[in-house]
Protein backbone atom coordinates (compact mmCIF):
# COMPACT_ATOMS: atom_id res chain seq x y z
CA UNK A 1 0.00 0.00 0.00
CA UNK A 2 1.33 3.15 -1.35
CA UNK A 3 2.27 6.33 1.22
CA UNK A 4 -0.71 7.90 0.27
CA UNK A 5 -3.11 5.09 0.88
CA UNK A 6 -1.96 4.47 4.53
CA UNK A 7 -1.98 8.44 5.05
CA UNK A 8 -5.60 8.71 3.81
CA UNK A 9 -6.95 5.84 5.36
CA UNK A 10 -5.09 7.55 9.01
CA UNK A 11 -6.68 10.63 8.28
CA UNK A 12 -10.05 9.71 7.43
CA UNK A 13 -10.01 6.40 9.57
CA UNK A 14 -9.45 8.72 12.59
CA UNK A 15 -12.36 10.85 11.94
CA UNK A 16 -15.37 8.14 10.84
CA UNK A 17 -17.17 7.60 14.02
CA UNK A 18 -18.21 11.08 14.36
CA UNK A 19 -18.18 12.31 10.98
CA UNK A 20 -21.58 12.72 10.05
CA UNK A 21 -22.51 14.59 13.85
CA UNK A 22 -19.20 16.86 12.08
CA UNK A 23 -21.59 17.96 9.34
CA UNK A 24 -25.28 17.22 10.17
CA UNK A 25 -26.60 19.75 7.65
CA UNK A 26 -25.17 18.85 4.60
CA UNK A 27 -28.06 16.44 3.10
CA UNK A 28 -29.91 18.86 1.16
CA UNK A 29 -26.52 19.51 -0.50
CA UNK A 30 -25.79 16.25 -1.20
CA UNK A 31 -29.24 15.53 -2.33
CA UNK A 32 -29.61 18.57 -4.82
CA UNK A 33 -25.95 17.66 -6.27
CA UNK A 34 -26.93 14.30 -7.23
CA UNK A 35 -30.17 15.75 -8.88
CA UNK A 36 -27.66 17.56 -11.45
CA UNK A 37 -26.12 14.03 -12.29
CA UNK A 38 -29.69 13.86 -14.34
CA UNK A 39 -29.91 9.45 -13.28
CA UNK A 40 -32.90 7.59 -14.31
CA UNK A 41 -34.52 4.30 -13.04
CA UNK A 42 -32.34 1.63 -14.16
CA UNK A 43 -29.17 3.14 -14.25
CA UNK A 44 -26.08 2.36 -12.66
CA UNK A 45 -23.71 4.90 -10.72
CA UNK A 46 -20.98 4.76 -8.62
CA UNK A 47 -20.25 6.95 -5.24
CA UNK A 48 -16.50 7.04 -5.47
CA UNK A 49 -15.04 7.80 -2.40
CA UNK A 50 -18.52 6.99 -0.56
CA UNK A 51 -17.18 8.10 3.23
CA UNK A 52 -20.11 7.37 5.25
CA UNK A 53 -22.61 6.77 2.53
CA UNK A 54 -23.99 10.29 2.62
CA UNK A 55 -24.76 10.18 -1.09
CA UNK A 56 -26.22 6.93 -1.20
CA UNK A 57 -30.14 7.84 -0.39
CA UNK A 58 -30.50 10.17 -2.78
CA UNK A 59 -28.47 8.04 -5.46
CA UNK A 60 -30.78 5.30 -4.58
CA UNK A 61 -33.89 7.49 -4.80
CA UNK A 62 -32.58 8.72 -8.46
CA UNK A 63 -32.08 5.21 -9.62
CA UNK A 64 -34.97 3.17 -8.10
CA UNK A 65 -35.33 -0.21 -7.10
CA UNK A 66 -33.88 -1.58 -10.77
CA UNK A 67 -30.91 0.90 -10.20
CA UNK A 68 -27.65 -0.49 -9.50
CA UNK A 69 -25.57 1.85 -6.46
CA UNK A 70 -22.08 1.31 -5.49
CA UNK A 71 -20.12 3.13 -3.01
CA UNK A 72 -16.58 2.53 -3.04
CA UNK A 73 -13.67 3.81 -0.56
CA UNK A 74 -10.21 3.33 0.67
CA UNK A 75 -11.03 3.67 4.29
CA UNK A 76 -12.37 0.49 6.13
CA UNK A 77 -14.00 2.83 9.52
CA UNK A 78 -15.69 5.38 7.15
CA UNK A 79 -17.68 2.03 5.16
CA UNK A 80 -18.19 0.42 8.68
CA UNK A 81 -20.09 3.86 9.70
CA UNK A 82 -22.32 3.84 6.64
CA UNK A 83 -22.97 0.39 7.81
CA UNK A 84 -23.85 1.61 11.19
CA UNK A 85 -25.83 4.09 9.72
CA UNK A 86 -28.19 1.73 7.73
CA UNK A 87 -26.80 3.04 4.47
CA UNK A 88 -25.68 0.11 3.10
CA UNK A 89 -29.27 -0.74 2.45
CA UNK A 90 -28.92 1.86 -0.32
CA UNK A 91 -25.76 0.32 -2.24
CA UNK A 92 -23.31 -2.27 -2.46
CA UNK A 93 -20.04 -1.14 -0.58
CA UNK A 94 -16.76 -2.32 -1.11
CA UNK A 95 -13.56 -1.64 0.09
CA UNK A 96 -11.72 -0.56 -3.05
CA UNK A 97 -9.39 1.94 -3.90
CA UNK A 98 -10.49 4.23 -7.14
CA UNK A 99 -7.32 4.37 -9.15
CA UNK A 100 -8.27 0.38 -9.74
CA UNK A 101 -11.87 -0.39 -9.23
CA UNK A 102 -13.25 -4.30 -9.87
CA UNK A 103 -15.32 -2.83 -11.90
CA UNK A 104 -15.61 -3.84 -15.87
CA UNK A 105 -15.52 -1.21 -18.65
CA UNK A 106 -18.06 0.83 -19.70
CA UNK A 107 -20.50 -0.75 -16.91
CA UNK A 108 -21.72 2.91 -15.28
CA UNK A 109 -24.09 5.73 -15.83
CA UNK A 110 -22.52 7.70 -13.72
CA UNK A 111 -20.16 8.17 -10.95
CA UNK A 112 -19.95 10.82 -7.96
CA UNK A 113 -17.33 11.76 -5.96
CA UNK A 114 -17.67 14.03 -2.88
CA UNK A 115 -14.42 15.49 -1.76
CA UNK A 116 -12.85 12.76 -3.77
CA UNK A 117 -10.30 14.76 -6.00
CA UNK A 118 -8.36 16.68 -3.50
CA UNK A 119 -6.94 13.34 -2.19
CA UNK A 120 -5.91 11.53 -5.20
CA UNK A 121 -2.55 10.28 -5.31
CA UNK A 122 -2.73 10.81 -9.40
CA UNK A 123 -5.33 12.74 -10.15
CA UNK A 124 -5.38 13.10 -13.81
CA UNK A 125 -4.93 9.01 -13.90
CA UNK A 126 -7.53 8.24 -11.38
CA UNK A 127 -10.47 10.10 -13.38
CA UNK A 128 -8.70 8.09 -16.51
CA UNK A 129 -9.98 4.65 -14.12
CA UNK A 130 -13.32 6.62 -13.61
CA UNK A 131 -13.92 6.99 -17.11
CA UNK A 132 -13.02 3.64 -17.72
CA UNK A 133 -16.21 2.45 -16.06
CA UNK A 134 -18.59 5.23 -17.64
CA UNK A 135 -20.29 4.81 -20.80
CA UNK A 136 -19.22 7.22 -23.03
CA UNK A 137 -22.16 10.27 -22.79
CA UNK A 138 -22.42 9.09 -18.74
CA UNK A 139 -21.66 11.89 -15.94
CA UNK A 140 -19.45 12.64 -13.83
CA UNK A 141 -20.12 14.63 -10.97
CA UNK A 142 -17.18 16.11 -8.43
CA UNK A 143 -18.67 17.80 -5.53
CA UNK A 144 -17.94 18.94 -1.97
CA UNK A 145 -20.96 20.70 0.09
CA UNK A 146 -19.39 24.06 0.43
CA UNK A 147 -17.36 26.08 -2.14
CA UNK A 148 -13.38 26.43 -1.83
CA UNK A 149 -13.21 29.74 -0.17
CA UNK A 150 -15.11 28.54 2.82
CA UNK A 151 -13.60 25.53 2.60
CA UNK A 152 -9.98 27.38 2.77
CA UNK A 153 -11.33 29.16 5.58
CA UNK A 154 -12.27 26.66 7.54
CA UNK A 155 -8.73 24.53 7.19
CA UNK A 156 -7.25 28.16 7.99
CA UNK A 157 -5.07 28.33 4.68
CA UNK A 158 -5.72 30.17 1.10
CA UNK A 159 -6.66 29.20 -2.29
CA UNK A 160 -3.78 29.59 -4.25
CA UNK A 161 -3.75 29.36 -8.12
CA UNK A 162 -2.64 25.91 -8.67
CA UNK A 163 -5.44 24.34 -6.90
CA UNK A 164 -6.44 21.49 -8.48
CA UNK A 165 -10.08 22.57 -8.29
CA UNK A 166 -9.91 26.27 -9.65
CA UNK A 167 -11.75 26.24 -13.33
CA UNK A 168 -8.87 25.84 -15.48
CA UNK A 169 -6.89 23.81 -13.90
CA UNK A 170 -10.19 21.32 -13.41
CA UNK A 171 -11.24 21.93 -17.38
CA UNK A 172 -7.53 20.93 -18.37
CA UNK A 173 -7.27 17.75 -16.04
CA UNK A 174 -10.37 16.59 -17.53
CA UNK A 175 -9.56 16.59 -20.36
CA UNK A 176 -6.79 14.92 -20.18
CA UNK A 177 -8.54 11.93 -18.38
CA UNK A 178 -11.42 11.07 -20.66
CA UNK A 179 -14.23 13.87 -19.65
CA UNK A 180 -15.38 16.98 -20.55
CA UNK A 181 -16.22 20.04 -18.05
CA UNK A 182 -19.96 21.17 -18.91
CA UNK A 183 -20.67 23.02 -15.78
CA UNK A 184 -19.06 24.28 -12.65
CA UNK A 185 -19.96 25.96 -10.09
CA UNK A 186 -17.87 27.31 -7.06
CA UNK A 187 -20.12 29.25 -4.40
CA UNK A 188 -19.97 29.34 -0.66
CA UNK A 189 -22.41 27.15 -0.13
CA UNK A 190 -21.29 24.35 -2.87
CA UNK A 191 -19.21 23.26 -5.49
CA UNK A 192 -20.09 20.86 -8.00
CA UNK A 193 -17.98 20.63 -11.23
CA UNK A 194 -19.92 18.47 -14.40
CA UNK A 195 -17.85 15.96 -16.98
CA UNK A 196 -19.10 13.77 -19.48
CA UNK A 197 -17.67 10.84 -20.75
CA UNK A 198 -16.35 11.24 -24.37
CA UNK A 199 -16.30 8.90 -26.55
Amino acid sequence: MSDDHTHVQEFFGARAADWDSRFPDDGPAYAAAVAELGLREGDHVLDAGCGTGRALSPLRAAVGPSGLVVGADLTPAMLQAAVRAGRDRDGRLLLTDVAALPLRWRTLDAVFAAGLVAHLPDPAGNLRELARVVRPGGVLALFHPIGRAALAARQGRRITPDDLRAESNLRSLFAGSGWRMTSYVDEDARFLALAVRED
